[in-house]
């Protein structure tokens, strides 16, 4: 267990950890509410910090990121805990953290770049949980991959703030951002978060120089209205209508069982709210064979041809359209 990183003294022992968005005072001998970050004797220490509950070999595809390194695969890597209290979260027995003994095996950062480089991998995720979470973890292994020519991805809800994610220009190349709902109440019933930190977050990233997808899991009779399925839509072309939209299909879980999955006609719903707003890339996840492969806004050719996880033919030059030349925007090299 080593000190943490981004926190300041208070008075009374207590300390600020400066992550998220939550922005947490820590009395000593307490946690944050990830569960993660300690307060011992007026120092932050990370109780996850290279404890490692999963690491995987995935396809970058299953992040999901679309226009960045397609084909490749990542080494995807997870600490426990997170930030929000997600009760439809498909990853709850790793990111749902007590106060008790924090489970995970201590896997130093050139171990995970090693077998990253062994494993045939073109990047490292940080995936699974929350990275914000265990930020310590991700600079560390995130720096000593670019070293060796990796990249580095976040899958994140977002919660970052503005001097993490100045941070994160050090080693971060990409990130997927899940945007949940476009309702504040909603982040606050069901993720324990507020809707204006994830935009400012998602924001934040953006300004860093970060490659950013969006996804949105689309559950029934939360977010699927077509007002708000709009509002998303409309927020993220205001940013940037290159920005691909990833709409998932809701399966039950957690505390979440009493919603079915979500019909293949909300998913359409969804992507006729990004192409009102303007968006260019949208795609269906959950769904395999629908709405997963990318075409050439200019001429109209698949570039990309996917199937679930899987890219089956590609159709670029570069980044370009073989077809015509437009160059497609992401990191296709």
């Amino acid at each position: 267990m080593l000190e943490a990183s981004h926190y300041e003294s208070l008075e009374n022992s207590e300390v600020r950890c400066c992550l998220c968005h939550h922005r947490c005072v820590i009395a000593e001998g307490k946690r944050g509410v990830c569960s993660a970050r300690e307060n011992r004797k007026g120092k932050l220490f990370s109780l996850v910090r290279n404890r490692l509950v999963a690491a995987n070999v995935d396809p970058v595809e299953k992040k999901p990121l679309f226009h960045f390194l397609p084909g490749t695969m990542s080494m995807s890597i997870a600490t426990a805990g997170c930030n929000f209290r997600c009760s439809f979260c498909q990853n709850h027995s790793i990111s749902q953290l007590g106060r008790g003994d924090v489970p995970g095996v201590e896997v130093e950062p050139s171990k995970v770049v090693g077998a990253a480089l062994e494993s045939g991998c073109r990047s490292i995720s940080y995936t699974y949980t929350e990275p914000v979470v265990f930020f310590e973890t991700a600079f560390e292994t995130g720096v000593t991959a670019r070293s060796k020519g990796l990249r580095n991805i976040f899958v994140t809800n977002g919660y970052i703030t503005k001097e993490a994610a100045r941070d994160t220009k050090e080693f971060l190349d990409a990130a997927n951002v899940d945007l949940k709902s476009f309702s504040d109440d909603t982040y606050g019933k069901f993720c324990g978060a507020r809707l204006n930190g994830v935009l400012e977050g998602m924001d934040n990233l953006l300004e860093a120089g970060v490659w950013v997808e969006i996804t949105t899991l689309v559950i029934p009779g939360l977010n699927d209205s077509d007002e708000e399925l709009g509002a998303i839509a409309k927020h993220i072309a205001s940013r940037s209508k290159d920005i691909p939209w990833h709409v998932s299909r809701f399966h039950p879980d957690h505390r979440m069982l009493d919603r079915p999955t979500t019909p293949v006609d909300s998913l359409d719903r969804a992507r006729r709210a990004g192409e009102a707003a303007g968006l260019v890339f949208i795609y269906t996840g959950n769904i395999a064979g629908k709405g997963e492969n990318t075409i050439c806004p200019k001429c109209g050719k698949m570039v990309i041809e996917r199937l679930g996880f899987s890219v089956l033919s590609v159709a670029l030059d570069g980044g370009r359209c073989e077809a015509c030349g437009n160059e497609l925007p992401g990191c296709f090299g």
